[in-house]
């Protein structure tokens, strides 16, 4: 980060403010400090409201805080995130600042459930930063998943995709500048708007925005992003703000943890050709009257719940 974004969160983190709502000491040590992400992407909270505590009174509408032990207040949460009602959830807020290629804005910007405020490249003038991917994530196309990646690049075939990308990016930024002409040695010559000049910026410079949502769509978000199968990109933002909702809402992060993100949903018509399995019945994809999309992603679901048994010694 630049000196003075540096500067400006260390007077953040110095200005305490007295309060009498409720506070998580857990997040309050994390305010306004940035996680590093890719090789100049950050994210860090900036406000938030509610605590697991907040959950819990709003599902039993009490006055107070409540006289519950922990531990009911803990079962609480994983029966409303166990049966998905989500209303409770929605009692807490938390806001964050990102700072996050272009490419991947774009594919966040699809949850729109939350409020969203972008640096604006119509004001203002982006900074000369790139995401260059390290050599392990360029992969191939899958040829499995039209969305999904392959087998590694490597060698002769990685370095020249690597400068590509980097001269690409650096010579369009050059061409960017030249076109704004903010040059003040030179009044007399007028620069494109800015408003203009933006579009020739390749996908990975970076950009940074404002992103406030409720838990309950926090909760969606990292199911989504946070699962083994996102894009690389955008995953490790996800796995960095779960960082934070460990620390905000422990309770209901683990209850996220063992029914949402390390869980998985079967169909009517899976659950009974796990019935019909457990029996000692041998069920086939051609006797399961599942298609053969369905059957593999059921057969890789008993495959994990196996490997996660035989992992656990039982």
């Amino acid at each position: 980060m630049a000196p003075a974004q540096q500067a400006a969160i260390a007077e953040a983190r110095s200005a305490i403010q007295p309060t009498i709502r409720p506070t998580v000491p857990a997040l309050e040590a994390m305010l306004h400090q940035p996680v590093h992400v890719l090789d100049h992407g950050f994210v860090r909270v900036i406000d938030y409201m509610g605590d697991d505590a907040a959950i819990v009174q709003a599902a039993r509408v009490s006055y107070g805080r409540g006289t519950k032990r922990v531990q009911e207040d803990t079962g609480l949460i994983r029966y409303l995130m166990r049966h998905r009602h989500t209303t409770p959830f929605e009692m807490c807020e938390i806001k964050f600042h990102v700072k996050l290629p272009i490419f991947v804005a774009r594919q966040w910007i699809r949850h729109r459930t939350a409020n969203v405020n972008e640096y604006s490249a119509r004001y203002s003038i982006l900074d000369r930063e790139f995401y260059i991917p390290e050599q392990q994530q360029l992969a191939a196309q899958s040829t499995v998943n039209r969305q999904g990646r392959g087998a590694v690049l490597e060698g002769e075939e990685a370095a020249g995709v690597l400068a590509m990308l980097r001269d690409d990016a650096e010579r369009c930024y050059a061409h960017y500048a030249a076109m704004l002409n903010e040059d003040e040695t030179d009044p007399a010559r007028q620069g494109l708007a800015r408003e203009l000049a933006r579009m020739n910026l390749t996908l990975n410079t970076y950009t940074q925005w404002y992103w406030k949502t409720n838990l309950h769509n926090l909760f969606h978000f990292l199911s989504l992003r946070a699962d083994s199968h996102a894009q690389y990109e955008i995953r490790v933002y996800a796995e960095a703000m779960m960082t934070m909702v460990d620390a905000w809402v422990p309770a209901a992060a683990q209850a996220f943890r063992d029914y949402r993100l390390g869980a998985v949903t079967l169909s009517a018509q899976m659950l009974a050709v796990l019935r019909r399995m457990l029996a000692g019945e041998t069920v086939t994809q051609e006797t399961s009257g599942m298609s053969r999309r369905e059957w593999t992603e059921f057969s890789q679901s008993v495959l994990d719940a196996r490997a996660a048994e035989h992992q656990h010694g039982r």
